[in-house]
């Protein structure tokens, strides 16, 4: 698995940029999100998703996690292919999918080429629990409560779990014992879900 490509851009435009990396060079399919990070940079990284079908390989690229995780998210959904998450990544930013996603705004969702009413609906009701809040979402709650009770939370969301089934596990698990380490929480806490 491709992790990241960090180098120059040879090529760089809004749908892909070719990355030279130790001579080899990569040809990676971006969102427009991306492409307004990097349109100004001669050189940069870029996180990478490898998408393997029968007929050839494709090299995704992100420019932040918070963007590669939702594209993960939205091709797990029946319907939404490679092509679709990086159309709904170019026409909306990933904070703000999310934030459809989680307010159950279909009407947002429906708007994006290649969505219609019965995708958003799907949309929603798969990764309502799934979609990770945006980062400012994220440093508040840091910001307000136990780190390592959010840590805690963040790994079992990354397990495919719920948000409030691990909330609600996470508490349970710190209600027993409070002295427990992260790795703890988080066993304990797979238990009790």
């Amino acid at each position: 698995m491709i992790v990241f490509l960090n180098g120059p851009f040879v090529v760089k435009n809004p749908a892909y940029v070719w990355m030279e990396v130790n001579g080899i060079g990569y040809e990676v399919n971006i969102s427009l999100h991306t492409y307004s990070k990097i349109q100004h940079n001669d050189h940069g990284k870029l996180l990478t998703y490898l998408h393997i079908k029968e007929d050839g390989h494709s090299l995704f690229g992100f420019f932040d996690e918070e963007e590669r995780t939702l594209f993960l998210q939205l091709i797990s959904v029946s319907g939404v292919g490679t092509s679709i998450a990086r159309m709904m990544l170019s026409s909306m930013k990933p904070e703000e999918i999310s934030h459809a996603i989680r307010t159950e705004n279909e009407l947002v969702l429906g708007k994006i080429k290649g969505i219609g009413p019965k995708s958003a609906k799907r949309l929603i009701l798969e990764l309502k629990d799934k979609v990770v809040k945006s980062k400012s979402d994220e440093n508040i709650a840091h910001s307000q409560g136990n780190n390592t009770e959010n840590d805690a939370l963040f790994a079992l969301m990354s397990l495919g779990i719920a948000r409030t089934a691990a909330l609600n596990a996470i508490q349970k698990t710190l209600k027993q014992n409070n002295s427990l380490s992260l790795e703890d929480i988080i066993k304990q806490s797979l238990k009790n879900i």
